[in-house]
Formats: structure tokens, sequence, C-alpha cells
């Protein structure tokens, strides 16, 4: 059987992003546990906000079918958002708005068929003290009743996360390193259930 793909999605790209930094710690203690790995931009995509005339004047933007593809191409998911007054970042939530708006067509599976029963495990990092858990507990309950996402009870809210990271953007503290490599295996021992039950 193949290496599993773990597709990871960084809510916020800007410059120093703690999320971003998080997410690239968590693709590395993947790759170090012999998963390969795919970071992907969300920004890259240059997409508008979600407008229904946007929609129905030009359809569903070209770009937002690369991230259909990806996650297509990909084993298990992992999406490290920060918090914007409560609710996870604008960038993650205009993306999949946009993924949802995918239909099938000859060929092509609809946006929502590539989530279906996609393991998925969620990060967090914030410089307050709650690490934005009150986001991601939203994002949780936005994946798995909009999108029919398996995500894995394991989650890791990093609080004070402007502190938590050396110059090697790798985390200080072996008590977060130890919590991220929680939730890597949690969606780890998911994604191979996963691919032995679809034998």
């Amino acid at each position: 059987m193949n290496t599993p793909q773990l597709l990871i999605i960084p809510g916020s790209v800007r410059t120093n992003s703690l999320n971003q930094k998080l997410a690239a710690f968590a693709g590395e203690r993947a790759q170090a546990a012999g998963y390969n790995t795919r970071l992907f931009d969300l920004r890259a995509l240059a997409l508008p906000l979600y407008d229904g005339d946007l929609e129905a004047n030009f359809g569903v933007p070209q770009s937002t079918f690369q991230l259909q593809r990806a996650l297509l191409e990909s084993d298990g998911l992992i999406v490290a958002s920060p918090e914007y007054n409560g609710f996870p970042s604008p960038l993650v939530l205009n993306a999949f708005n946009w993924l949802s708006r995918i239909d099938s067509s000859e060929g092509q599976p609809s946006g929502l068929s590539v989530t279906i029963n996609k393991p998925t495990a969620l990060l967090s990092a914030s410089p307050g003290p709650g690490g934005a858990l009150r986001a991601m507990n939203i994002l949780r309950q936005y994946l798995q009743m909009n999108f029919a996402m398996l995500v894995v009870p394991q989650q890791f809210a990093l609080g004070n996360a402007h502190q938590a990271f050396d110059e090697q953007n790798t985390l200080k503290e072996d008590r977060a390193t130890q919590a991220v490599d929680a939730v890597v295996q949690a969606l780890a021992t998911l994604v191979q259930a996963m691919r032995t039950v679809a034998r």
C-alpha cells in the first residue's frame, strides 16, 4: 500500500503567521513519522469573496478546482486556523464555501463528494492563552456538518503562540510537540483504518 498523503492547510499565510508555522511543524512531524505531506496555500488561489451573483455570471473560479484536486489526492487533512473574533479565518471559510459550489460533471466529482468521510485533524494557534480554541470548535462543526468530514477528537490549541517557536520555527516545549504528535497520530490511525476498509 502506498504511503499515505496528508494535505496540510494553514488558515493564515501572512508574514510570520503563527498558524502557518504550526501547520508546517505538524507537516515535519508527520514526515518524520513516515507520511508524505503537502502544504497548501489557500491565498494563492486568489478566490473572491463568495457571491451568488459572481457564481451565476462567471461560474466557480477555476482555482477552486486546485483545492478539490488536492483533497481528492490526499488521504487525510490537517487544518491550522487562527481565530478572528471567535471564528475560523475567512481564508478557510471562503475557500470551502467555493468548494461546496462545484457540481459534478462528466468525469468530474462534486466539491462535496471529495470531502465525505475525509479524515481530518485540527490545530490552532493564537497569541492569547486560549490558542484560538473557540474558532477550532466552530471549524469542527462546520467541516463535520456541512462537508461530512471525519474530524478526529484529538486537537491542539497553542496558546501564547508568539512565544512558542524558536528561530527554526520549532516548538520550544516538549509538551507542545507531544500534543502535535498526538493529533498527527490520531489522524494517521484513522487514515490507515479508512484505507483498510476501502480495500
